[in-house]
């Protein structure tokens, strides 16, 4: 059987992507745990941008699939909907499939006959993509696969929730990466993909997804396979490897020990870039940042969130942040000292802010963006965004604070909620003001750290770090909010993919 799996064009606006193009890690976990005789193709839409028509009429018809899945996020949802009606009407009889944090939390847009879709992965997809290609290969039923939703004579059934996986043994196996039909995966010029060492989170974040999609639990998979894994995406070229997990500093004294096993496996020869805990970098940094610099890691994104505890405790991301002492006791905000330890060693902060909380003025806003001015070296700041499923959008819905129901803009960098005291445009305007600054005050650094790349590529960077600006903006000559009223339609006019 032919597979053609695909992820979305639409991107976080973080960094622009000739500068970070990274892989859709489920997806080729996907392709390497069907049965091995399909044909499996994966093709991350991103590479191709500006030419997703193109692409996806050629994918067609050179793979000629019988069977198609889309992983989807709430704002790629509705260019989904326009590839999956392009695929309908190049190949009618296909059978389409799609997964991801969006179709799992949020199922009915894609249950109408408009959407053309005939199964719905909720959840974890490994185990239930396998099953689900065997039974449609074998002519099977489909009301016992455990976690897939499926449409039979005009309705929908939805069969139990597959129980989230423990990740023992082998029962999940590696990635298929030469499954992939793109090229162009690199961060900063160099080769990147993704590596997950671990699933799951036992915390509550109030703005997270991953509660609702796999409940309150961290499991993890066994160093080896982890270093199979490694070892598998250095052969196939990559010199930079993000670790996607959840929280791998979740369980501080596993990381320590993976680290450890990089280096004594000889893996600390590429780049790492992991996502971590404020709390658990600054209580254990000591000795856990130099061995972190020696196992290859090279960006720690934190998860700040916000300096202000009010915004803190509405995120429910207070106790993640916290320093705590000797004997447990709580000694104050971590983030400070987590970005000490990082930078102490060499590392490069990538700081995780959200400004817009329901309490947010305009001087809350501003003190969150000159912290990540004086602290951090690339900012990666959100505004809160009502995803399916999280506590956060009940909260804003019973607030009567949530103002856009557009999902397409749920991008994380488009305000859709106001707070009490601003509308969702000027906070989108007070970060989008000073976020260009901070983001040029990192380009010494990335010269630095890449400078063929940057040199390259720098005229092409700074035009979207700033666009939306001209000469006369920049000179003081025109008011911002005209530049920013040009940002915006540019956004807008990105979105439009197909």
């Amino acid at each position: 059987m032919n597979i053609l799996l695909l992820s979305m064009p639409d991107s976080f606006e973080h960094m622009p992507s000739i500068v970070i193009r990274m892989p859709n890690g489920a997806l080729t976990s996907l392709a390497g745990n069907v049965d091995s005789h399909h044909r499996v193709a994966v093709a991350d839409l991103i590479l191709a941008q500006r030419s997703v028509r193109e692409t996806v009429e050629k994918l067609v018809r050179e793979w000629d699939p019988q069977v198609v899945g889309l992983s989807v996020m709430t704002f790629q949802r509705k260019t989904a909907i326009k590839i999956i009606a392009l695929i309908r009407s190049l190949k009618p009889d296909v059978k389409v499939v799609v997964g991801g944090y969006d179709p799992s939390l949020a199922s009915e847009p894609y249950m109408t006959d408009d959407a053309g879709i005939d199964f719905i992965i909720r959840g974890e997809g490994e185990l239930t993509f396998r099953e689900l290609v065997r039974a449609l290969e074998n002519g099977g039923s489909y009301d016992t696969l455990s976690g897939l939703s499926y449409r039979s004579g005009g309705v929908w059934h939805h069969n139990p929730p597959r129980p989230v996986h423990s990740l023992d043994g082998d029962e999940i196996r590696l990635p298929n990466r030469k499954a992939r039909v793109l090229k162009g995966y690199t961060m900063l010029g160099r080769q990147v993909d993704v590596i997950e060492t671990s699933r799951g989170c036992t915390y509550d974040c109030s703005f997270c997804s991953i509660i609702a999609m796999r409940g309150r639990n961290f499991h993890t998979y066994s160093f080896e396979r982890v270093l199979a894994d490694i070892r598998d995406a250095r052969s196939n070229g990559a010199t930079s490897l993000f670790l996607v997990d959840d929280n791998i500093t979740l369980n501080v004294h596993r990381f320590e020990g993976l680290c450890h096993a990089i280096i004594e496996a000889g893996c600390n020869d590429v780049e790492y870039f992991i996502q971590g805990m404020t709390s658990a970098i600054a209580n254990h940094g000591e000795t856990l940042a130099p061995l972190m610099r020696r196992a290859g890691f090279r960006y720690v994104f934190l998860g700040i969130e916000n300096i202000l505890e009010d915004d803190l405790q509405f995120l429910r991301a207070s106790a993640k942040n916290r320093e705590r002492g000797e004997q447990g006791q709580t000694l104050g905000n971590a983030t400070m000292k987590a970005i000490e330890h990082i930078h102490r060693n060499k590392m490069y902060v990538v700081g995780g802010l959200i400004v817009g909380n329901p309490g947010d003025t305009r001087d809350s806003v501003n003190a969150n963006l000159e912290f990540a001015r004086r602290y951090v070296d690339w900012p990666y700041i959100q505004h809160p965004t009502p995803y399916p499923g999280t506590p956060m959008t009940k909260d804003f819905v019973e607030r009567n604070l949530l103002v856009n129901e557009r999902v397409e803009e749920y991008d994380g960098t488009t305000a859709v909620v106001r707070s009490e005291h601003l509308e969702p445009e000027e906070i989108e305007f007070l970060r989008w003001r000073k976020e260009r600054w901070i983001k040029l005050a990192y380009f010494p650094n990335a010269l630095r750290h890449s400078p063929g790349f940057v040199l390259r590529n720098g005229p092409k960077m700074l035009k979207y770090t700033f666009r939306g600006c001209n000469l006369r903006t920049l000179l003081g000559l025109e008011d911002e909010r005209v530049a920013f009223r040009r940002y915006r339609e540019l956004r807008a006019a990105e979105r439009a993919y197909i």
